[in-house]
């Protein structure tokens, strides 16, 4: 078993002079750049953004952006006004569908010529007279709220029905009627000039002000739902987000006190870890970035990682001051016994999380940088500046000789594991382990990519949100998500694009086969319009719901209906849109919707016609489930790769390399495994909890790996060498795993279902990464010098 290589040596003998020679100069400098960096924190803003959620260059979105402005967009607002009693065909509920509609009209960022709903005037019916087609609004421009007789509603319902806007604008049983409206990236500002960005949780409050707490009254219920209202929703409970940290940090805190009996030593590693978290917002926000609501757990989750590294200084400081050593050694000795393994191991945290930046999201690129530059900040403050602090403080020998009595006692708490690293014991632990791995793997499978519950799974089943998406889904035949496949069609010689009655042909087709597929409620295209058309034109006969075969009808009727397109075609029909409205856009619903389209494509071919995916909220929620799934594997192996190359680098040992990383691999697993029985999605939020525990779990196997380094340098033989080391830093790991699960498990209490599904997963994950470190690590070390042992002459460590 090898040691630290000399150069490594030289190195840290090098850094361990200077600071400690030059540390008060360095501390002061270093409270300056604090001070400054807290106050670029305290501008720091939550920011939120709908093109920030969106894969850069992913086929599906570069569809999206070519169509947009001819198809409904995917960052759409609904609001629902529902009668409490009765159905809405009375003056009072009207009245207030109109109120309501004006008032979405004018909110910032909404799209005013998107507005539909039965009182605006892009909402036509089409009925067959004696003289022919009449096609007028639904409300026409004679109704107004003063002149809604019972003679007058009965006229719009009558127009709603043969509109067929049952079931879309109005639901079945006619007790609500829906408003929608597309917003843009572009807020408007009072005077009407634009800004860029919306900002959610602002609107979000217009949307409960201006809209539920100004209209909602014991006759009608106002029902909200949309991406910019989800975020909204997710933001406003950022507060409650931020009082279960609080907890978290305070039982933190307590933890680390009762470790090391004094609110000095407790103190020094949690102001070190927050030194760095100050230091982490103040560039993020001098790097031009917001907070974003699904992200603001990272912050906390890189605190994690630098009380992990300071509960491994405290305690290798209070070990030396138990020995009888000054507080000056002591911190010397930590310093310069964990700035190897504790620089290795917040390496590759630094690595895994820059390795996010595989996924062209933008708002995860931002999260991967933001969560990287803290990581590399934890170098600094709780591998460096906390030695130097706990240097310049005096400790009395009485409570060195505490120290020392509860050093003896928790070494027996680790102590009866020293059974396990036997080698025939070892061989059974590696045995167990195995079977394990070899079981994550089977049943990990099952997992998802993606979103695994319907409505938002950032919030809870019974949160208002999520009511309010339920109820919406009963009663109407328009899913809240819907999937919009792209038919670009080009003239087929001289009949124009909008004479192909053969494309007609083809989407009337596509549209049946993928009502077929579970999970697709209905569709929505231009044939709807067409069907309808035609058979007006024949007097209604049954016969003539059927498309006409040849083009100049075809462009007939197309130019009849050509003010009731907007959202399915454009003007000179190039631009094709069949929207597939969706029971909800979970995992396996997208995935088969996907796959069915994909095979509709390549099975089927129409000269001049290319079909695109995709649009809608749930062609975006595919997208993005792509490229995490695409993602997934690299980054898994980028991170592992880093882990061996610095093992290698500092330890040259390719044991050192299997020693750390097959726990790691183990745990990961069982983490995919606990995932897949919690139906906890692989989704933008939970990816990089699980490169967070990939970086806790490299921290705990350095930790541990050094020691046994250490240790067998001194001649001992392998197990005894094992023991040693978990008698030094057993109690350490296994303190610093229990007290951050306990943390994080409190979210499980949460409002938001993120924060309590990541708490879980965390809790999980740190309890399962220590107990790889403590059992498989050692026993791996015992095996391996058995089979394959170092025969390379020994010399003493440098400690």
């Amino acid at each position: 078993m090898s040691r630290f290589t000399l150069p490594v040596k030289k190195m840290i003998s090098f850094l361990e002079h200077f600071f400690f020679r030059w540390k008060f100069i360095f501390l002061a400098g270093l409270a300056i750049f604090t001070l400054l960096m807290g106050w670029q924190a305290t501008r720091l803003s939550v920011s939120a953004g709908f093109e920030k959620s969106l894969p850069s260059h992913h086929p599906y979105i570069d569809t999206f952006h070519a169509h947009k402005d001819t198809l409904f967009g995917a960052n759409r607002l609904v609001v629902v006004v529902r009668a409490k009693e009765g159905t809405i065909w009375r003056p009072e509920v009207l009245t207030k569908i109109l109120d309501v509609t004006n008032a979405v009209t004018y909110l910032p960022g909404v799209d005013r010529t998107s507005v539909s709903s039965i009182w605006t005037p892009n909402v036509f019916f089409t009925e067959i007279t004696e003289q022919g087609f009449n096609a007028l609004p639904i409300t026409g421009g004679n109704i107004t709220p003063d002149n809604l007789s019972s003679d007058t509603i009965a006229q719009i319902r009558n127009r709603v029905r043969i509109g067929g806007y049952l079931g879309s604008l109005i639901s079945r049983n006619e007790d609500s009627a829906m408003i929608t409206a597309d917003l843009n990236e572009t807020a408007r500002n009072a005077d009407g000039s634009n800004t860029s960005g919306i900002d959610y949780l602002a609107l979000n409050q217009l949307l409960e002000t201006e809209l539920r707490q100004k209209f909602e009254n014991p006759q009608v219920e106002i029902q909200i739902i949309g991406f910019a209202k989800a975020v909204g929703e997710i933001s406003a409970e950022g507060a409650r987000l931020l009082e279960f940290i609080g907890l978290a940090l305070l039982l933190t805190a307590l933890a680390v006190f009762l470790y090391c009996r004094s609110w000095l030593l407790t103190l020094l590693p949690l102001a070190c870890s927050m030194t760095s978290l100050l230091w982490q917002l103040g560039t993020i926000h001098l790097l031009g970035y917001g907070l974003d609501p699904l992200a603001v757990l990272v912050p906390f989750l890189v605190f994690a990682i630098g009380v992990s590294h300071g509960v491994q200084q405290i305690n290798a400081i209070t070990q030396k001051v138990a020995e009888g050593k000054s507080i000056e050694q002591a911190a010397r000795y930590s310093f310069s016994c964990l700035l190897a393994p504790g620089s290795l191991s917040l390496i590759t945290a630094f690595a895994s999380f820059i390795t996010l930046v595989l996924i062209p999201i933008p708002m995860i690129i931002e999260l991967a940088i933001t969560a990287a530059i803290g990581v590399s900040y934890k170098v600094v403050t709780n591998l460096i500046v906390l030695p130097l602090m706990v240097s310049a403080i005096s400790i009395s020998p009485e409570y060195a000789e505490k120290t020392l009595r509860r050093q003896q006692q928790r070494r027996a708490w680790v102590q009866p594991l020293s059974f396990l690293y036997r080698p025939m014991n070892s061989l059974w632990v590696l045995l167990i382990a195995f079977t394990l791995l070899l079981l994550a793997l089977l049943y990990s499978q099952n997992r998802h990519i993606g979103n695994v519950n319907p409505g938002v799974p950032e919030l809870r089943s019974d949160a208002r949100y999520n009511q309010d998406a339920r109820a919406i889904t009963q009663g109407f035949d328009l899913g809240l998500d819907w999937f919009t496949v792209v038919f670009e069609v080009k003239p087929n010689g001289p009949v124009e694009a909008c004479a192909r009655a053969d494309v007609m042909s083809m989407i009337e087709d596509f549209s049946f086969v993928m009502g077929q597929v579970p999970g697709v409620i209905s569709s929505a295209s231009v044939i709807d319009a067409l069907r309808a058309s035609n058979a007006g034109l024949n007097e209604g006969h049954p016969k003539f719901l059927a498309l006409p075969r040849e083009s100049s009808v075809t462009a007939a009727l197309i130019g009849g209906v050509a003010g009731q397109l907007r959202g399915t075609q454009s003007s000179d029909c190039t631009v094709q849109g069949v929207h597939l409205f969706l029971s909800d856009q979970t995992a396996p619903t997208l995935e088969r919707v996907v796959a069915k389209v994909e095979q509709y494509r390549q099975a089927n071919h129409l000269e001049g016609v290319n079909i695109r995916l995709a649009s809608g909220n749930a062609g975006i929620q595919a997208a993005v489930n792509q490229e995490v799934s695409r993602a997934e594997i690299p980054m898994m192996v980028y991170v592992y790769l880093t882990i061996l190359l610095l093992v290698l680098l500092v330890y040259r040992d390719w044991r050192g390399m299997l020693i750390c990383c097959l726990p790691l691999t183990i745990a990961t697993w069982l983490g995919y495994w606990f995932m897949e029985r919690m139906d906890i999605g692989l989704t933008v939020a939970t990816l990089p909890v699980m490169v967070l525990a990939t970086g806790i779990g490299v921290d705990y196997a350095f930790y541990i790996y050094n020691r046994i380094q250490a240790h067998y340098a001194e001649q001992r033989v392998m197990h005894e060498s094992v023991t040693q080391a978990l008698l030094d830093t057993g109690v350490a790991t296994g303190f610093t795993a229990l007290t951050l699960s306990i943390g994080v498990s409190t979210w499980a209490l949460s409002s938001l279902q993120f924060q309590a599904d990541m708490g879980l997963l965390l809790g999980f994950m740190f309890v399962v990464n220590m107990l790889m470190a403590l059992t498989v690590l050692p026993a791996l070390a015992v095996v391996m010098d058995i089979l394959a042992p170092d025969k390379k002459p020994r010399a003493a460590n440098f400690h």
